[in-house]
Formats: C-alpha cells, structure tokens, sequence
C-alpha cells in the first residue's frame, strides 16, 4: 500500500497558503466596507432619532449623548475620533436636507 501522507500534507498546506492569503484578506476587505456602510445607517437613524427627542437649537450636547449612548445600546463600537465624524457628517447632511427641503 502507498503511504499519500506526504502528498495530503502538501495539498493540506497549500489550501492553508490560498486561505491565509486570498481569502482571509477578500473577506476582510468586504466585511470592513459593508460595516462602514451599516455603521454610517445606525449613525443616521440615530441622529435623526436625537432630533427627535431633543428639538431645539443649543441642545447639541444633550443630542450627541443621546446618540452616543444608542449606538452602545446597538453594539456599535468605534474609535471616538472616527464616531465623532460620522455623527458630524450625518448631522451636516440632516441640515443640509433640511434647509433645501425649507428652501423649495
């Protein structure tokens, strides 16, 4: 009978590389757009929730909290400094789709 434990490990191995370098990285590269782009979602639905509870000018402080402490609830974890911008961003749009939407 011939031994193939060599050839099994070689193959074995092999899948291993392709894994490791192909896919691992193709699957890291989707997952990391696509939670960007949920993220970004949970972000807005936040605000605008905030906007809701907390009408007003100069509540800003009470907003921010408010959707700091939503996404927690949601399991969205994010560095400080980038959450800060995507609430920045998704603020500044709610704004500016508020003000054209008072301007037509």
């Amino acid at each position: 009978m011939t031994d193939f434990t060599g050839i099994f490990e070689a193959v074995f191995a092999l899948v291993g590389v392709v894994i490791t370098a192909v896919v691992i990285p193709y699957i890291r590269s989707r997952t990391t757009a696509q939670q960007r782009a949920e993220i970004s979602a949970w972000v807005k639905i936040a605000v605008s929730a905030a906007e809701q509870v907390y009408a007003g000018p100069g509540r800003g402080a009470e907003k921010k909290e408010y959707v700091l402490g939503w996404l927690r609830e949601h399991g969205v974890t994010l560095d400080e400094a980038k959450l800060d911008a995507i609430i920045e961003a998704a603020v500044y749009e709610l704004n500016s789709a508020l003000t054209a939407g008072e301007a037509a």
